[in-house]
C-alpha cells in the first residue's frame, strides 16, 4: 500500500536497541510499516520478537535509537487509543462477564467499537454472559481478542494470535482479522505458522537475533531463499563439487540426501546428470518454511 504524502507511518523503528545484559535482544532494527498494512513478524525462539513488540507497545524503552507510532512515542499513541493489543500472557479478570469485561476496556478508548461488534468480530457473541474465570483455553483466546479489538485502534498487534485455537477457530479468527484490515486498519501480527504469515499478510518480517533478515511478500522471500530445491540419495558419494553447478546456492546434507538450493533447477539438473547417475531425484519449490530455515540458518551442516 502507498503511504500518503504526510501521514507518518503507522510503526517506525530507527537504529532501535535494547540489551538485557549482554544479550542484544533488539540489535539496530529499521522499520517502517504503512498505515493500512498487515504484517507479519516472524522468528525463532528468542529471535527478539517479543522485545520487539514490548517496545512497540512502550512497554520497554530502547537503550539507543527510537520507536514511534503514528509519528508519536508509543506511550502517547497508546494513551490517545490509537493502539489494541492481544498479548500471549494475561489472567483472565474473576467474577467478570465476557461482556463486561469487553464494555470496561472498550470505554477506555475515545471511539469504542460497539461491544456486540466486538464480540461478533472475535466469534464469541455466544460466550457474552459466561465469567471470563471458567472458559477454556481456546475460548479464553478469542476474548482477549475481543478485547483487543474493543477501542476500534488503528493499529491492532497480535502476539501468537492463533495459539489454543482449533483449525475451525482459526479460520474464523483470520476471517475476522482480515475484515477489521479490510476497515483502513493496521495490524501486526506474529505467528509461528508460516502459512498464516504467507496466506494472511501483505508483507512479512523474518527476525534472528535481534535483527531483520529479511522483509517482502512471501514470494518475495522465496525467491531471495533460492527459487527451488533439487534433492537426491548420495548413495554414499560425497557432495564436493554439488556447490559448483549452475543456478545452486547452497547444499544441505539431510542423512544421506543431498538438498541443493537453486535459481535453475533445469540447468542443475542437467548438470547433474553429465556427472552420472541420480538416484531418488526430487525437484520442488522452495516453500516458505524452507525459506525461513535458510534465512534463519545456524547449526544446519551447509556445504
Amino acid at each position: 500500500m502507498t503511504e500518503t504524502t504526510g501521514t507518518p507511518p503507522a510503526v517506525s523503528f530507527t537504529g532501535a536497541v535494547r540489551t538485557f545484559g549482554a544479550v542484544r535482544a533488539v540489535d539496530g532494527v529499521d522499520l517502517e510499516i504503512t498505515q493500512g498494512e498487515t504484517v507479519a513478524l516472524l522468528g525463532r525462539n528468542g529471535a527478539g520478537k517479543s522485545t520487539t513488540i514490548s517496545l512497540l507497545l512502550g512497554l520497554n524503552e530502547p537503550d539507543a535509537g527510537t520507536v514511534e507510532l503514528f509519528g508519536a512515542p508509543p506511550e502517547e499513541a497508546v494513551r490517545a487509543g490509537l493502539v489494541g493489543a492481544m498479548l500471549q500472557e494475561g489472567r483472565a479478570v474473576p467474577r467478570v462477564t465476557v461482556r463486561e469485561l469487553v464494555a470496561f476496556v472498550g470505554g477506555r478508548y475515545p471511539d469504542p467499537l460497539p461491544v456486540e461488534r466486538a464480540l461478533e468480530f472475535a466469534g464469541i457473541a455466544d460466550l457474552a454472559g459466561r465469567r471470563v474465570d471458567r472458559l477454556s483455553g481456546g475460548q479464553t483466546q478469542r476474548v482477549r481478542f475481543a478485547v483487543a479489538l474493543a477501542g476500534n485502534p488503528s493499529l491492532l498487534v497480535l502476539d501468537e494470535p492463533t495459539a489454543a485455537l482449533d483449525v475451525e477457530a482459526r479460520r474464523t479468527f483470520w476471517d475476522s482479522m482480515r475484515a477489521y484490515a479490510r476497515g483502513g486498519h493496521t495490524v501486526l501480527f506474529s505467528t509461528h505458522y508460516l502459512e498464516e504469515a504467507d496466506a494472511h499478510a501483505d508483507r512479512i518480517l523474518v527476525l534472528d537475533r535481534g535483527r531483520i533478515v529479511a522483509d517482502g511478500t512471501g514470494e518475495e522471500l522465496r525467491r531471495a531463499a533460492g527459487g527451488s530445491l533439487v534433492c537426491l540419495d548420495l548413495a554414499g558419494r560425497g557432495t564436493q563439487g554439488l556447490e559448483l553447478l549452475p543456478g545452486v546456492r547452497s547444499v544441505e546434507v539431510r542423512g544421506d540426501r543431498a538438498r541443493l538450493r537453486t535459481d535453475d533447477s533445469d540447468a542443475t539438473v542437467i548438470a547433474l546428470a553429465e556427472l552420472g547417475a541420480i538416484r531418488g531425484l526430487e525437484v520442488t519449490p522452495a516453500s516458505l518454511d524452507d525459506a525461513f530455515l535458510a534465512l534463519t540458518a545456524r547449526d544446519t551442516e551447509t556445504v
